[in-house]
């Protein structure tokens, strides 16, 4: 079955001819960026990934990195979200808007350089999750192969591992705003502020973390089998975090868990993924 489905990827890329792929460096793109060149060659395969201040830089460096150990083409862009004022208010479907702008950017992209399709690394669990981004690409025609051939993340990691992509052990990474509750204005200074306090916690060891912020609290999400190590580096972690601003410092006890921030909205209906509001 397993293999079945890599055919089925293939198959679905081989159909596509040429494509730009949304590269972000993380586990799910990176995959299907080396199976669409090793698929349809470098010469049909361009990776683009968006610059900005939604992403640390160290996601960025990552990116660039496996790009070019893939030796694929390459292309970077420069995204400003926090100047879509739908992205900056925070709505629950923030990542419409986000997504919207970045596709459309690439379609054009694409356009220019003779390439057929736009390419994300959507995956078929993404399906269990509230993913407005995913209505974004279906509206402008954008692919989402891995979702398409029914691979979900294990399986990602597991082929990656056998293609030797060092991604394969990678954690999930979403974009900053995300640790921002919905309908709380998202602003650049607390952007930083989160990016200094994820960076320093995975300094410490600390493999998957999350510093959702809640006005001057910091609520920071883990695996569970670090909170001991949180718990042990209590003290550094105080007194790194309270001078960027946060009044409190807590330790979310349920530890790290993909879309914690739609919990207050769970009341509201979902219909195939999508939230209506």
């Amino acid at each position: 079955m397993q293999n079945l489905k890599l055919k089925r990827l293939k198959t679905i890329l081989k159909n596509l001819k040429s494509v730009v792929v949304a590269y972000s460096g993380g586990l799910d793109s990176t995959f299907l960026l080396k199976v669409a060149i090793d698929t349809l060659g470098r010469d049909n395969v361009i990776a683009v990934t968006a610059r900005s201040e939604t992403y640390p830089e160290s996601e960025y460096r990552c990116a660039l990195k496996m790009a070019g150990k893939m030796r694929s083409r390459r292309m970077t862009i420069e995204t400003k979200e926090l100047d879509i004022k739908n992205f900056r208010n925070n709505p629950i479907n923030r990542c419409y808007y986000c997504k919207g702008e970045l596709f459309r950017r690439l379609k054009d992209i694409a356009k220019e350089n003779k390439m057929k399709y736009v390419v994300d690394g959507a995956n078929y669990d993404d399906l269990n999750d509230i993913r407005h981004g995913m209505k974004a690409a279906q509206e402008l025609g954008v692919r989402s192969p891995l979702l398409e051939a029914k691979i979900g993340k294990a399986l990602i990691r597991r082929y990656s591992r056998r293609l030797r992509l060092e991604t394969w052990s990678k954690p999930s990474f979403a974009c900053l705003a995300s640790r921002f509750p919905y309908r709380e204005n998202i602003d650049e200074a607390t952007l930083v502020k989160i990016d200094k306090a994820e960076g320093y916690l995975r300094k410490l060891g600390i493999r998957q973390v999350r510093v959702r912020v809640h006005k001057d609290v910091a609520r920071i999400e883990t695996y569970k089998d670090d909170i001991a190590k949180m718990l042990k580096n209590r003290e550094r972690i105080v007194r790194f975090l309270k001078p960027l601003g946060f009044i409190y410092i807590t330790l979310d006890l349920e530890g790290y868990r993909t879309g914690s921030m739609h919990a207050p909205f769970l009341g509201i209906h979902i219909d195939n993924g999508f939230t209506k509001v």
